[in-house]
């Protein structure tokens, strides 16, 4: 069975293009961006596949991914899996606890520590959270302990 692709538009040839041949986009997007590249250029499925070391149902997938989606189908779908264990208000109650002093919140420290944190998030605001979660979500915000 044979699967071509459809004709790009302008700004389609041009962002797939610059996708294709990129040197700081991610790797997989890249990739994903030179099999419509090369499809584009007429070159057929197994010779694409061989090129880019994939199998060819890989190849079909992304290939069909373009033809339905466009440029937004050669992003990673959301993956399933378990729901966000803490909630966006958690995290906010996190960060607005770290930009306070312990003093203003009438706690008898003078800094924070992250046991002092998942305390003061369990005792006072009700929000059970592992020292270790807290840790990786300050680093997400950019919040370091020490410079």
């Amino acid at each position: 069975m044979s699967l071509r692709l459809r004709a790009l538009s302008e700004v389609e040839q041009a962002e797939v293009t610059r996708l294709a041949h990129a040197r700081r986009e991610p790797a997989r997007t890249v990739e994903r961006a030179r099999i419509i590249w090369l499809a584009a250029q007429g070159t057929r499925v197994p010779a694409i596949a061989a090129e880019l070391h994939l199998c060819e149902p890989t190849v079909r997938h992304w290939l069909r991914r373009f033809a339905t989606a466009g440029m937004a189908g050669l992003a990673d779908a959301p993956c399933a899996g378990a729901p966000k264990t803490y909630t966006a208000d958690d995290v906010s109650a996190l960060i607005a606890a770290v930009h306070r002093k312990p003093a203003d919140l009438e706690l008898p420290f003078a800094c924070w520590t992250l046991d002092r944190l998942v305390a003061y998030l369990t005792e006072q605001q009700g929000i059970t959270m592992k020292r270790s979660r807290v840790n990786e979500i300050l680093r997400a915000e950019g919040i370091r302990w020490r410079a």
